[in-house]
């Protein structure tokens, strides 16, 4: 090994530090490697990965050279006392000597604090520095010369990794999708700078041939989802979003919401199709069918969610039903094929509210703006606030209106100081904007009933991943909130209550059979919550819609007993291969005598079985006592327990549960007055379909993969030389 240069070797030559012996050790480039000797030979420059002379040789004088030692990522230089100079590590914060204003001392002493461990914080960070001898050719092993025999400091990790164009390819198509960048951005010479920086020898590619990478992401991750959907254990539900562009083409969405074997439930987006007119119910069943026959699940559709609006709600279910009745097994003859999104009603009624006061809330709007237009007029009203005693914290902020949940929160903030509003209108004559007595009895009104609204809302959005027993809740307490309220005495509520309640009483009735199944498969309350809530809604006609729900129940379950019942793991491993499990209405034999001496035993079992047939599943279930409410109770890994005690019942349980009853999943998005059509931006419009679908369905997959593993460590190698 080589012995390094002495310290007392090292001479000041103008700016430069030179070995006195006058021999310079260089800096090479090796392939992807960057080896570094202690100091540079003058004059030479890196180009690309080659080691260039320059063609004029530069007075030592000339210039101010760089520290290029790789010590100095690690060290900063302080001035002392005498004009003499130490080296700081940025990590831990030692000092060192490095000069003393006419002689320097060199770097390596500072090249062993981290490289030998000594510094505490690398120590903790993991990241030692290790001893490896290092061989080779130059020339990306293209040559023969060999490496000089000299201490180098390198990079691990990915300086050492072979550079893939596809593979980078590839991780750019997959950052355009998932952050919804242009796919011109190929293009921007910003972008391929930024990328020139990091790698040369990438070849940035052009927007055709990162349409066709994006389009093979897309590929890719459809086989992926396509095998996951074969091992789908039960049915799937579909999600159905209307699109609409600045041109006269719209498109529509097609997400499916399942429940895997692991009793774990998923919402994947199939299809985004373009189609000439999405408000066309025509159009709307030719997507479905064709999404379906794409991912080759026309037997394993259950129900579908339509986030559309009211008006066309009833030419939608009719039209579909009939369309796809004939081409699928519907379960319960259809009844429960169209769900409506619970979000979008609440957004239709809270918007409907708010139109009932809207020039009260273009007074309110008016007013806070002029509170705000000036710290003057904000101080005023403030002193107003004060002497008043008015004891609300609330404050006072404009409303987002296309988030309606902004506008009941600016509303109520505003409730709370009316009075300084009607004070302010009286010492300041340039404010005339002061909701009347009357103008404040509708606002209060309607923040009421905003109220139950918002609450309901939150509640969904409090679950990550609703299941659909979740919504009955919900729903039944709102329809009996807003039917009480139709008989208020004050004719300013009443009024609002009868609006609200016609819009949500469509809702309920189109969709609470659905609601109260899901309930019922919720071991926490079964029918017993179907009947109390009912007696609530309907008072002495409650058994009638009760037993509505019983029937449907009862038939719904028998359609899946008539199925055949695959056999799970975990019943194959307790033998259950050989017996497979019998209709519930038919007996079971007895097992033959075992020559105990008990054949009369045997007979009388016999003789009870078929006097008292066995429960079924279903019955076994709703005559159990409920299972006891707690705040974390996890549905889906209840029946992922009783699946053995319940194979056929779980089936249906799995189906039920899996039903998007609302279209959003959490944010404020549920509180969007667009919840039904969407529009798309321009960019997305001018794109041909089939990369618009790409782009969409690769974007909502992709974030479901697993994280990209952590890059390969950057420190700094030692590195000698044979």
């Amino acid at each position: 090994m080589a012995e390094e240069t002495s310290n007392d070797n090292l001479v000041v030559q103008g700016n430069e530090i030179v070995p006195s012996n006058g021999e310079a050790l260089a800096e090479e480039v090796q392939g992807d490697e960057l080896v570094l000797a202690e100091d540079l030979i003058q004059g030479d420059e890196v180009q690309g990965n080659e080691l260039v002379s320059a063609e004029m040789s530069i007075p030592p004088t000339s210039r101010r050279r760089r520290k290029k030692s790789l010590v100095w990522e690690h060290f900063t230089i302080e001035a002392v006392s005498g004009g003499a100079t130490r080296a700081c590590c940025k990590l831990c914060k030692q000092t060192f000597a490095y000069s003393s204003g006419s002689k320097i001392a060199g770097t390596s002493h500072l090249k062993r604090h981290i490289t030998l461990g000594s510094c505490p914080k690398i120590k903790n960070q993991e990241h030692k520095l290790l001893l490896t001898p290092a061989g080779g050719t130059d020339n990306d092993g293209e040559g023969t010369v060999e490496r000089p025999s000299k201490r180098r400091y390198r990079y691990t990790g990915y300086a050492n990794a072979a550079f893939d164009q596809e593979r980078s390819c590839s991780y750019l198509a997959k950052m355009i999708i998932l952050h919804d960048y242009p796919l011109h951005i190929v293009q921007q010479p910003a972008f391929t700078t930024f990328i020139d920086s990091l790698q040369p020898r990438f070849r940035v590619v052009d927007v055709e041939t990162m349409e066709w990478e994006v389009y093979a992401v897309y590929q890719k991750e459809k086989e992926n989802l396509m095998q996951a959907f074969n091992t789908m254990p039960g049915r799937i539900s579909l999600a159905i979003g209307l699109w609409t562009t600045s041109q006269t083409l719209g498109y529509v969405s097609l997400a499916g919401q399942f429940i895997d074997s692991e009793w774990k439930m998923h919402r994947r987006m199939l299809n985004f199709m373009m189609v000439s007119s999405p408000h066309s119910e025509n159009a709307l069943s030719e997507a479905i069918s064709t999404s379906l026959s794409d991912w080759n699940m026309k037997d394993k559709l259950f129900t579908i969610t339509l986030d559309n609006d009211c008006s066309s709600h009833d030419i939608y279910s009719a039209n579909l039903r009939d369309y796809l009745s004939n081409k699928n097994n519907l379960m319960l003859k259809g009844q429960l094929f169209v769900v409506r999104c619970y979000a979008h009603i609440l957004n239709a009624v809270a918007q409907d509210v708010i139109a009932s006061i809207h020039g009260v809330i273009y007074n309110i709007r008016e007013s806070i703006k002029f509170i705000k237009a000036s710290p003057s007029c904000e101080e005023k009203f403030a002193e107003i606030a004060l002497q008043l005693e008015i004891p609300s914290t609330k404050t006072l902020c404009l409303d987002v209106t296309t988030q309606w949940n902004t506008t009941y929160l600016m509303l109520l903030a505003a409730l709370d100081y009316k009075q300084a509003f009607s004070t302010l209108e009286t010492s300041d004559d340039n404010y005339n904007e002061a909701p009347s007595a009357e103008d404040w009895k509708k606002v209060e009104a309607a923040c009421n009933y905003l109220k139950l609204l918002y609450d309901s809302a939150h509640s969904i959005m409090a679950a990550a991943n609703p299941t659909s027993n979740l919504f009955f809740h919900e729903a039944w307490k709102l329809q009996l909130e807003l039917s009480n309220a139709t008989g208020c005495e004050d004719p300013v509520f009443s009024s609002i209550a009868k609006d609200m309640h016609e819009r949500f009483d469509k809702y309920w009735k189109d969709c609470n059979l659905v609601l109260a199944i899901a309930v019922v498969m919720d071991p926490r309350f079964k029918m017993k919550l179907v009947e109390f809530s009912y007696s609530k809604i309907y008072g002495v006609e409650a058994a009638k819609y009760v037993k509505v729900v019983d029937d449907a129940v009862h038939e719904l379950y028998n359609e899946y007993v008539a199925q055949p019942l695959p056999l799970t793991p975990a019943y194959v491993e307790q033998g259950g291969g050989n017996n497979a499990p019998a209709s519930e209405n038919s007996t079971q034999a007895t097992a033959p005598s075992t020559g105990d001496g008990l054949v009369d035993f045997d007979m009388y079992l016999s003789e009870i079985a078929t006097s008292q047939p066995t429960k079924s599943e279903l019955e076994q279930y709703l005559d159990e006592s409920l299972t006891p409410r707690i705040q974390e109770f996890d549905i889906l890994n209840w029946w992922k327990l009783n699946t053995l005690k319940y194979p056929t019942l779980s089936k249906m349980a799995r189906d039920i549960l899996a039903i998007p009853m609302s279209m959003v999943s959490s944010g404020n998005s549920i509180f969007s007055a667009g919840t039904g059509t969407r529009m798309l931006d321009d960019y997305r419009s001018s794109s041909r379909p089939e990369i618009v679908e790409a782009l969409v369905c690769a974007k909502d997959w992709l974030q479901y993969l697993p994280a990209t593993p952590e890059a390969p460590s950057t420190a700094l190698v030692k590195v000698d030389a044979a």
